[in-house]
């Protein structure tokens, strides 16, 4: 059906409750936004759905998260994992208890048994969850950080690991073979909690995380010390981070921690911020002003889902707050963690640290000097989980960090996606070590600048909506990959990864070599001076996002040299 026709079917068809044919009625006169709902289906990618909520297939609703739990049941009952069951969380945001129920009744339909948590979770506890009970799967719903319009869904496996190949590509067919709406199968919610096909889990699980969590602090010595001197100030940003985050440093021992009140409750409409994410400065604005009047030594926000930490630390010679991008918090976690257990005796054997291609090469001196092997891996958490689970598997490598650009990152393997939760409690002893030690956490930075050298990174980010974006996003990348730069500005491109073809290429000879990840759709530019760039569309948003690098002899000196990459990059474009 074409999406006239689709449009149709939902306003005729008895499937559908009159909410939502009244919403599509109010449409009825624009065309634009019809073929917008129904031009396609809302794409089960790699990690799962995300979109505006609404009705239309092109939307996040409750049949669109029917159908596509009706699809990820099938894939269960092939795997024979119908009797290990299934972890269902969600955050804050419109519709995600709705859409968390919808999917754990489609499960207990297919006489799956979910999980359901009693009210909203950290993303990182539903990952954790799934190992806990010995789960086949896991759904968490969130949009993480975008817009209050948006919800998602993603799917986790038995590892705790989001689903990544083979498993990905396989749940994707079986939810595109379901076709009819009709088909899905639901229950009622009495008769699947009388039948032991839905159970409420909270608090035990709760306990058995915050333990695991409290397993990675090195120096609880050093914390005890500090710990009525130093001041923090946290923002949950109307998320899921409030209640464990609060939790974690109180039982640390952190005597003085500081909540941004207007920020602390759950609120879908995330009333005091244009866009709930840690990476907007803009979201830090009430944080700030409460820092200052608390006299605070760090200041932390986590986006909706507790995955992500956005911090910024006090310059005691300025009196200035200073934002840390996630390439430099974790840095900062990593660098702790690999010189005090090298100092303390208690690094593991054949250490590895696992990071994306987009984030920052200081980790690549990091890991020289630390004598810890450096995997790189393809852009999304999932495939760090990915390594974890592969170390574990073959003996090869103790999983020690793993992080990506975009202020995410993990320390143990408690969970198998990034854990804001965990960064936090991580971001909190170096900044304890810090205090102990009569510095601040902006004067750690700047000495690890000064030893492994002045990286800085940047984003530039083009949205382009609808089916002409799409489109827009497919020619950019076309161009790049037919007619790539020989340089941007006075960087010369050494080498071309394309990933999408798995081809390395060495511009000074030609020679050709595989790049040795999986398949993606993704331009990467070695340059030289240590510089990169890299160009990726996103997966969940309608945005082509261009990722850059440089390495400086100071701090000022690498802002400009990552200005003048950033624009070259725009003149090519």
């Amino acid at each position: 059906m074409n999406y006239k026709e689709q449009y149709q079917f939902w306003l005729e068809d008895g499937y559908f409750d009159q909410e939502t044919k009244n919403e599509l009625l109010a449409i009825a006169d624009n065309e634009k936004e019809i073929e917008d709902r129904f031009y396609r289906e809302l794409e089960f990618g790699t990690g799962g759905l995300r979109g505006v909520i609404g009705a239309g297939t092109n939307r996040m609703n409750l049949y669109t998260v029917r159908k596509a739990t009706q699809g990820l049941a099938n894939y269960i009952i092939k795997q024979n994992g119908q009797d290990m069951g299934i972890a269902i969380a969600y955050d804050s945001r419109f519709m995600s208890p709705e859409f968390a129920d919808e999917a754990a009744l489609c499960m207990a339909a297919n006489g799956i048994r979910a999980y359901v948590f009693d009210s909203l979770r950290p993303t990182p506890e539903l990952s954790f969850a799934v190992r806990k009970l010995g789960c086949i799967s896991g759904i968490v719903v969130t949009a993480s950080h975008n817009p209050p319009e948006y919800n998602g869904y993603k799917v986790y496996w038995a590892d705790g690991g989001q689903i990544t190949a083979p498993k990905d590509a396989e749940v994707i067919q079986e939810v595109q073979n379901v076709t009819d709406y009709h088909s899905v199968k639901i229950m009622d919610k009495q008769e699947a909690i009388q039948a032991g096909l839905y159970q409420v889990i909270g608090k035990e699980i709760d306990d058995a995380y915050i333990k695991e969590l409290k397993k990675q602090i090195i120096h609880p010595e050093i914390i005890e010390k500090v710990a009525s001197d130093i001041k923090i100030v946290y923002t949950p940003l109307h998320g899921t981070g409030n209640l464990p985050v609060k939790r974690i440093l109180s039982e640390l021992g952190f005597q003085n921690v500081y909540v941004v009140k207007e920020q602390e409750e759950p609120d879908s409409n995330f009333s005091t911020v244009d866009y709930p994410n840690p990476e907007d400065p803009k979201a830090f604005t009430l944080a700030l002003k409460l820092a200052k009047e608390v006299d605070a030594d760090i200041v932390l926000a986590t986006d909706p889902d507790a995955d992500r930490l956005g911090i910024y630390a006090k310059d005691t010679k300025t009196g200035e707050y200073i934002a840390f991008t996630g390439n430099m918090s974790g840095m900062l976690i990593a660098e702790y963690i690999m010189r005090e257990r090298k100092e303390n005796g208690t690094m593991p054997a054949n250490p590895a640290l696992v990071k994306t291609i987009v984030t920052t090469n200081m980790a690549d001196q990091l890991t020289a000097f630390y004598q810890v092997k450096l995997i790189e891996v393809l852009t999304g958490f999932k495939y760090i989980g990915e390594q974890i689970k592969q170390f574990e598997d073959t003996g090869s490598n103790t999983y020690l960090f793993g992080l990506e650009e975009s202020y995410g990152c993990l320390a143990g393997t408690h969970a198998r996606d990034k854990d804001a939760i965990v960064a936090v409690m991580c971001l909190c002893e170096v900044a304890a070590w810090c205090k102990y030690n009569q510095m601040t956490v902006w004067d750690q930075m700047l000495a690890m600048y000064e030893q492994f050298g002045y990286y800085r990174e940047d984003l530039y980010t083009i949205t382009l909506k609808g089916i002409d974006g799409s489109r827009q996003i497919q020619e950019i990348m076309n161009k790049l990959r037919s007619n790539p730069p020989k340089s941007f500005g006075d960087l010369e491109v050494l080498t071309m990864r394309d990933y999408e073809m798995d081809q390395m290429t060495d511009l000074s000879t030609g020679n050709v070599s595989p790049t040795g990840l999986p398949k993606s759709n993704v331009l990467y530019f070695d340059l030289s001076n240590d510089s990169w760039c890299c160009a990726r569309p996103s997966g969940t948003e309608p945005k082509i996002k261009f990722y850059m690098g440089v390495k400086g002899s100071n701090l000022e000196d690498a802002k400009l040299k990552v200005t003048q990459l950033t624009e070259s990059l725009k003149e090519k474009l």
